[in-house]
Formats: C-alpha cells, structure tokens, sequence
C-alpha cells in the first residue's frame, strides 16, 4: 500500500478517522447559524475561484454548501473542508489543477466561527500567502491542514493559544522560512506535527517539545534544523513515526531514542550521522515497519541476523509483516546480514564484503547491495524459496561464475541489475522468460555469444543495456518489433558486425540509441531519422524520475515530495558527451542521444538525421562516413554535443551552424573539410582543436589564412578591387604587369625557337621586338609623366 506526502499508511487512516469523526454525516439536515453563514461568504468573496468550484455556496443553509459541516444540533460550523482531493489531476488546457485549485486572501471571518474544528486548504495555490496570524483565535480548532498550498512566510507564534484543542497540525510542502517557534512546545493535545519540506532554519531544543506528551508523528524532515538537546534528555513523548531526514543530529546517534518503545516508523537519513549503531538500538524490540538510516556516515559492522518484531503493531495494519530497511550510502563493513521480516532491503553502496547469504530473499521483494565489495557467485537460491522478488540490484561489485537458472523462476522481476562484475558464459536464454522484466543491465562482465531469441519475449522491457561484453554476430532485426516501451538500448563496445537493421526505427519510444564501438559497416539507414522518441523537443517533454517501485500487497513505500523513495530503482544510464562519459539519473528522461561512433560505417550522412529535433547528442565519430554535412543539420536546435570526427566528411562546413546556440562540443577534426571556418555567432566559441586535421580549412583559429583576408583572418580591407578603386588606375597596374611578364615569357620562347630555324628570321625578329619594347617604354613614361603631374595639381587646389 503506497502513501501521499510521506505519511505512513496507519497514520494516514488515523488522520482519515479523525476527519470523519470531526465531521458529522446528519449535520447537513441542519440549518447553519446566521452568523456562520454570512462569515463564509465573506471568506469566499475574499478567495479567487476561476473555476467556480464554489458554485454550491448560495443559499440560507450553510451546512448543505461543499465542503462544510455543521455541529447537529445546534447548526454551528464545525469543518471548512476545501481540499484539492486530487491534487495530482493536472488539466493541461488551462495549466492547473483539473478539480480545485483556489488562492487569494484569506480573510479574518473565519476568526467568526467560534466552533470550528476542522480546517483543510491542503494542495491548494496560496503563493505568496503567509499563515494569517488570526488562525491562533481559532481555540476550538482540533485539526489544521495548510499543507501543499504554497504559504510563505514564518510559522506564527500564536499557533501556541491552540494548546487546549489542536491534536494536528500540518504545515508540510510549504516555502516558510524562519525558526520554530518554541510556543508550539505548549500544545499540549498535539498527536500528529509535520512541518516538513519548507525552509525553516535554526536550533531546535528541548523546549520545543516541552508539553508535546500525546504526540506520536514527528516530521521535522528536508529543513535545516540542527537539533540540540542534552545527552540524558529523555523526550515527554512515545513517538511511533519520526523523521528527521536532512536535519543535523549528528555526530553521535541519539541516545535519546533509547527511551522510545513503540517506533514503527524511523528516518535519519542524511543526518550528518557517523560512528557506529550503539548495540542497544539492536537489542530493542522496535515494531519497525521503516527503518531509514541512509546517507549518513555510519561505519562499523550490521547484526549477522537483521530481524524486526511485529510484536505492538495495531489490530487493523497486523497484516504487515515486511519492514522496509535502508542503510544505504554509509561505510558500514564485514558481511552480508541476513534479513528476516524485511521486504525492501538496501544496503548499497558501502563496504561490505563477503558472500551473499542463501536463502536471502526468503521475504524479499526489493534487493539491493550494489557498490559494495561482494564476492563468489550469486547463490542459486536467490529466487527459490522468494518468488515475489521485484527488484534485485547487484551490480559494481566482484561475482563470479555464471548466472544462475533460478533467475527465471523470479517471475515477477520488473528489475534486474548484475552489471560491472567478473559474471562469465553466455546469456543465458531462460532470461527470455521474465516477462513483466523492465529493465535489464548486463553490462562490463564477461559474457559472450549471441543475443538469445527468447529475448523477443521481453516486450515490457524500457532499458536494455548490454554493452561492454564480447557479444557478436548481427543485431538481430527482431529488436525493432514488439518493443514499444524500449527507451534505452545499448549494445556498446561488442563485436556486432553487419549493416545497421533499418528496423531499429520502430522503436517508437526510443530515446537513447548506443552502438559504437562495434564492427558494424554499411550506411547509415534513412530510417534511423524516424526514431519519435528523439522528435520531441524538450520544451514538450517532461523530467521524472525513471524508477520502479514494488507494489506488492502488504508493503507500504513512504514516498512524497522532492527527496527518493525508499525500496526505489532509480534508472541511471552513461552517456558519452562533450567528449566525456556522463551518467545520468534525475534528468535521464530528458535524454536523447544517438551513438554510432567507433565502427566501419560508410556512406553519406542521410539528411533525414536531421529530422531528430530533439536530439541533444549525436556522435557518428570514427567511421568512414562521406559527403558533405548537411546545411539542415541546423534544424537541430536542441544539440549540446556533436561529434563528426575521424570520417571522410568533405566539401565546407556548414554556416548554419553557428545558429545551434546550445552546442557546447563540436568535433569535426580528422575529415577532408575545405574553405573558411564560419567565424560568426556559436562558431566563435570553439577552438582549433574541434577542426585540427582538415588540410583544406582555414580560419585564424587554425592560424591559417584565407585568401584574400588579413592577418586575423578577417577580409583585407588594404587590398582594394576596381569597384573599390573608384577609377582605372589599378585596372591599367594590373594589366601593365601581366604584359611585362607576358613579355618576359615570350622574350625567353619564341627567340629560342626563331634562332634554331633560320639567321634571317631571326634579324628580321630582333628588329620587330626593339620597335615594341621602345613602343612600350615610351607609352609607360608618358603615363607616369601625366599621372605625377595630376597629383601635384591636385594638391595645389
């Protein structure tokens, strides 16, 4: 069973409870008080409500109006329930929310309903609001719920004039700012406070807690509270969920948690915790359903047996035995714990050694120990005895031997992850029977042979990495069918040979296409300019996460706003740009790249390439490709990285590049490239380096001159043409010259020629060029004569 905004399940019925118990289903046969009716109208006419979701509120009877509730008798107000019960159905033609979305002033009428009780603007749109401080005359208020709706501002300190009634008070998933005030230590009825998700600072001490007996939900979690309290503090409370996250509590773990007896629910993750997990918090007989202790520095070695009680849980949630356990990015050391009672398990990325434990997954549903340092082979009980296994990530460690065949038998396996291991033999074909399998690295070990065909079985799968092996033969055309979710696929770094299947275009989700570094020749398919994941632009498209989450009944996963989700894959994937590999994991879904560098391709680059208007990277480096670079290549306004070099690319580049204002890496060195380097917009940014071994290329980046420019490389202005001449001078210069070195050859030819026919002829030939020559130099003086004299008039006027 999944969770809203973090709340455990239990705690979620029990704030369900207390609303309805709050609220009175008869109360709408009663007529409301005048009073109250006239204060809810002020309220309304203070909200602005585009929608007219309001529309109900007309008429003498308040208590028939949406969202309230009157007391049966006598008629009172006693609940304003305006909260957006579905905050999540966003109506995209008008860019809100599609059911309820209200915002505006927030008027002191409500300060008029003496016995009100319950208020709820939760998921809502009060940005810029802050928290009226009027709500603290609200003394019979028992339950308050702002949460979600975008109030600003400091938490007032007449909260504190509530201690006789309030019993929960929600603030999470806000922009406050400010500290806490030590008033709210006073309430002495409070059972539920999440201030959680704002941007509250400051200490938090003992007073804050000071009357808090009856409080049992604590969420102080992703502000920047520092909690402050003495080494023997015993609280006033027996908390049953406390969370923490992301606040300072650190170094040493609270030894005040050794006086809590009934917690079901424990987050400090990311709490600047280090040292070891004293042995007392091992031997408490916790009822933990949630255990989250991850991103801290925590060191030392975990229990041989991890086993939590279900002894203490509450009648309507007994049910659920499987605990969720997270120690995940911490130094813990020494072997593998074995889990019992445990359904999500993660203990990834620490140092932890050893051989996985048989019969591991006995309850699992969830398994991760990736990034640590575990040896021998992956046991071949892992999914002998748990079947429910949806998750199994083991990846970046050191196993050996071979997949083992009880793998198949995990039939509900949405995950699986043995990457960047010592794993060695072929692919084994009962793979091809995970079904609902969505994704699947295989990648950096030692596995060999051909793509089994029992893969075309996996059509759920989003991710199918096998790069980095010594896979050969031909891509199998079959994976351009049937795989319509299929957004990564990388065969990176095998010996793939043959030509590029045309098919691959089919893969209409595909985002992210890796084939370098194979031995694949051939052309480019004109296809492969069809791929509908790569057209959109990102401007269409929208960011979220990549992950998998179990499902299965009986398990809860506390889940909500901006921080992960426990018992969650998150999909993460390398991509090869600007030159550099860089994994990606938050924006992943934005990521679309086209990779076929490091093979024997050849041919022309297909201009329908330039169709992938989404496309922010494309490396075509290392082939033998030919042709010119495609003028439309501009069409791809969203490129950040383009690789075209190492080919045979001839011909100029293209001036359209330079409008590509998001290209941070260009690449076009090593081609047969010619003319001048467009020196304009973009294209100034990029150095020699990214056009280094094209011969014919010139530009003052490369320190080569262009004709007809100047030492910078720009157009020479000191050289004029006739047109800029304004006369004939340099037109009668220019063929002056061209006659003298006219001259010149002939002198050397045709005398040579003549002298080796007959005497006469040449006497007779001698005579003739005297004439000329002194012809000419007279014509030459005579010029010169008359241009000097010009001059010196003009000087004179």
């Amino acid at each position: 069973m999944e969770t809203i905004t973090g709340l455990p399940f239990m705690f979620l019925i029990l704030c369900l409870v207390t609303r309805e118990f709050l609220l009175n289903s008869d109360a709408q046969l009663t007529n409301c008080v005048d009073s109250d009716r006239e204060a809810l109208v002020d309220f309304k006419n203070g909200l602005h409500d585009p929608e007219n979701r309001l529309s109900s509120w007309k008429g003498s009877n308040c208590c028939q109006w949406w969202g309230i509730s009157c007391e049966t008798t006598s008629g009172a107000v006693i609940a304003v329930d305006l909260h957006n019960p579905y905050p999540n159905n966003y109506d995209e033609s008008t860019g809100t929310s599609g059911f309820w979305n209200p915002s505006g002033e927030i008027r002191p009428s409500l300060t008029k309903l003496k016995f009100l009780r319950l208020l709820d603007l939760s998921f809502n749109t009060f940005d810029g609001n802050t928290i009226p401080q009027f709500f603290g005359s609200l003394k019979n208020l028992q339950y308050l719920n702002l949460s979600n709706s975008g109030f600003r501002g400091p938490i007032p300190d007449s909260f504190g004039i509530l201690q006789q009634n309030l019993t929960h008070l929600k603030l999470n998933d806000n922009a406050l700012n400010g500290t806490l005030p030590e008033s709210l230590g006073q309430l002495s009825e409070l059972s539920t406070f999440d201030v959680s998700s704002n941007k509250l600072t400051g200490v938090v001490t003992e007073a804050h807690f000071l009357k808090l007996k009856k409080l049992s939900y604590l969420d102080l979690s992703s502000n920047s509270f520092k909690l402050n309290v003495n080494s023997n503090w015993v609280p006033p409370f027996q908390i049953s969920s406390l969370s923490m996250r992301a606040c300072h509590l650190g170094p040493s773990f609270p030894a005040w948690l050794k006086s809590q007896k009934q917690v079901m629910s424990l987050d400090f993750s990311n709490a600047s915790l280090s040292g070891s997990i004293p042995n007392w918090f091992w031997e408490f007989s916790y009822p933990l359903l949630r255990l989250n202790l991850s991103f801290n520095q925590l060191a030392g070695q975990l229990p041989s047996r991890l086993e939590f009680s279900a002894l203490g849980f509450p009648s309507q949630v007994i049910h659920l035995t499987g605990a969720v356990v997270d120690f995940s990015s911490n130094n813990f050391s020494g072997s593998i714990p074995k889990p019992r009672g445990i359904n999500i398990l993660d203990l990834s990325k620490n140092k932890l050694s050893g051989n996985i434990p048989n019969n591991i997954s006995q309850s699992l549903v969830f398994l991760s120990i990736a990034y640590n340092q575990i040896n021998g082979e992956i046991p071949a009980s892992i999914c002998n005895i748990g079947p429910y296994l949806k998750a199994i990530d083991l990846s970046n460690n050191n196993l050996t031997g071979s997949i083992p065949s009880s793998i198949g038998n995990c039939s509900d396996l949405s995950v699986l992850d043995i990457s960047n291991n010592n794993l060695s033999g072929t692919i084994p074909t009962f793979l091809g029977q995970l079904g609902g399998l969505q994704t699947l690295h295989l990648h950096g070990n030692k596995l060999y042979g051909r793509l089994p065909s029992s893969f075309q079985n996996l059509s759920s799968l989003e991710t199918l990495n096998l790069g980095n092996y010594r896979l050969s033969g031909v891509i199998p055309p079959w994976i351009g069918k049937g795989f319509e979710r299929l957004r990564i696929l990388s065969l990176r770094s095998n010996s793939f040979s043959g030509e590029l299947p045309a098919l691959l275009s089919n893969l209409s989700s595909l985002q992210i296409l890796d084939l370098a570094e194979n031995q694949l020749v051939g052309s480019i398919p004109p296809s492969f300019g069809h791929f509908k994941g790569m057209h959109m632009s990102q401007a269409q498209m929208i960011n979220h996460y990549l992950l998998y989450r179990p499902s299965r009944s009986g398990i809860y996963i506390l889940g909500g706003g901006n921080y992960e989700i426990v018992g969650s894959y998150y999909e993460s994937f390398v991509v090869n740009m600007k030159g550099q590999p860089l994994r990606y994991t938050k924006t992943l879904s934005l990521v679309t790249a086209l990779d076929l560098s490091g093979n024997n391709l050849s041919g022309d680059l297909p201009i329908e390439i330039t169709n992938l208007l989404g496309l922010l990277v494309l490396d075509l480096s290392s082939n033998q490709i030919t042709g010119h670079i495609p003028e439309s290549i501009s069409k791809l306004k969203e490129l950040l990285s383009l690789d075209l070099s190492s080919n045979r690319f001839s011909g100029a580049i293209p001036q359209s590049l330079g409008s590509l204002s998001s290209l941070g890496y260009l690449n076009l060195s090593n081609n047969e490239l010619s003319g001048p380097i467009p020196d304009k917009d973009q294209m100034l940014t990029f150095n020699a380096s990214s056009f280094a071994g094209n011969v014919g290329l010139c530009s003052r980046q490369l320190a080569v001159k262009c004709p007809g420019s100047d030492k910078n490389g720009k157009p020479d202005k000191g050289r004029t043409t006739p047109k800029d001449a304004g006369n004939g001078d340099s037109f009668i210069n220019k063929w002056f010259y061209l006659s003298i070195g006219l001259g010149f050859a002939a002198g050397i030819l045709v005398p040579y020629l003549i002298m080796t026919m007959r005497k006469s002829w040449s006497i007779a030939y001698f005579d003739v060029v005297d004439k000329v020559v002194d012809r000419i130099l007279y014509l030459w003086l005579k010029y010169t004569t008359t241009k000097q004299r010009t001059g010196r008039h003009q000087q004179r006027r």
